[in-house]
């Protein structure tokens, strides 16, 4: 193994200007921890593209290596579970955020951190979904818990073409759920289709900004990856024991409401917490994903990038450009 590797660092300088460009640093420079990785495949996430421009709610210090997902293999161990050859993969927990994260060839981590790579997943499978796919499947997961059945009606889904989006349409469509896909890009309408969504509307929609606390009750349940006013506007148009599953906030962290739909309708508004997410469930999640939610037809929704290439991708992601899902190889 060579001493050094290739990752994005993000700096700032006196002038307080940030950059995110690709550097050599020693592996001897990698935070603390128990297992070496070498990284196949990382992604792209809209916290990851956040923490290429220093985001302060991301980024605890700088110098920092973004990247809250990796997959590769066990270089060097001292934690009993895992050897050198292992196929392993991590998401969530501080990787990327307070820990150097998988924008780089290698990656040091604690061992409870690291998962065993599913019978049956690549490497580049298991990035093809990454944290988008696994908090995806955790928001079909808590509408299955709330019982919510594919009988049961229509289920919405915001921010359709990115990548928490059009993961949750496949294995909500492969679960027979009738999938409604809430985008401000018609020209991905066709992709969506395919991957199985029925019915399209647009953002404007799902965008009510009366005071009504309540209007009429139309979705079953929802995945929600934007928040503010378009969650209160799905929470607000839920049936009754409807289940809204709430994980992203790239239209707002305000929530306008009362607590009508609540008390008055029994909705429940599951959030969803990928980076802590037990490990028991974390577990449970990835098992599915590699068994009974295996996702077909993939390919066409997923480009692959080089390092190099990161930093614009990511900032293209912030300006709403990019659509499905990027996998980052720090071999090209």
């Amino acid at each position: 193994m060579s001493d050094q590797t290739s990752c994005v660092m993000v700096r700032r300088d006196e002038a307080g200007q940030v950059s995110a460009a690709v550097e050599q640093i020693s592996t001897d420079d990698l935070p603390a921890g128990d297992v070496l990785i070498r990284v196949d495949y990382s992604s792209l996430n809209y916290k990851d593209a956040l923490a290429c421009q220093a985001h302060p709610g991301v980024v605890r210090a700088l110098p920092h290596v973004p990247g809250i997902d990796c997959a590769g293999s066990v270089v060097e161990s001292s934690a009993a579970d895992f050897a050198a050859g292992d196929e392993v993969l991590v998401t969530g927990y501080e990787l990327g955020t307070s820990h150097w994260g998988g924008y780089c060839e290698y990656v040091r981590v604690p061992a409870d951190w690291v998962v065993s790579m599913p019978q049956g997943m690549t490497a580049k499978q298991a990035m093809t979904l990454g944290t988008a796919g696994f908090t995806a499947a955790q928001c079909v997961s808590a509408i299955q818990h709330h019982g919510i059945a594919p009988d049961a009606g229509e289920v919405v889904l915001t921010g359709a073409s990115g990548g928490v989006g059009t993961l949750a349409i496949a294995i909500l469509a492969k679960l027979g759920y009738q999938v409604t896909a809430v985008t401000g890009k018609p020209e991905q309408h066709e992709m969506l289709k395919r991957l199985g969504a029925q019915q399209f509307l647009t953002r404007e929609e799902v965008n009510d900004d009366s005071a009504t606390p309540l209007l009429s009750s139309r979705w079953a349940a929802a995945v929600d990856t934007v928040g503010g006013r378009t969650l209160a506007t799905l929470l607000r148009s839920m049936k009754h024991r409807g289940c809204v599953a709430a994980c992203g906030l790239a239209g707002g962290h305000d929530l306008p409401m009362t607590v009508y739909p609540f008390i008055l309708r029994g909705v429940t508004l599951a959030g969803i917490d990928s980076a802590k997410c037990p490990r028991a469930s974390r577990l449970d999640i990835w098992k599915r994903l590699s068994t009974e939610w295996t996702l077909e037809g993939l390919a066409e929704i997923t480009h692959e990038i080089s390092l190099a290439e990161l930093p614009a991708t990511a900032a293209a992601m912030l300006a709403g450009k990019t659509s499905g899902r990027t996998l980052v190889n720090p071999k090209l």
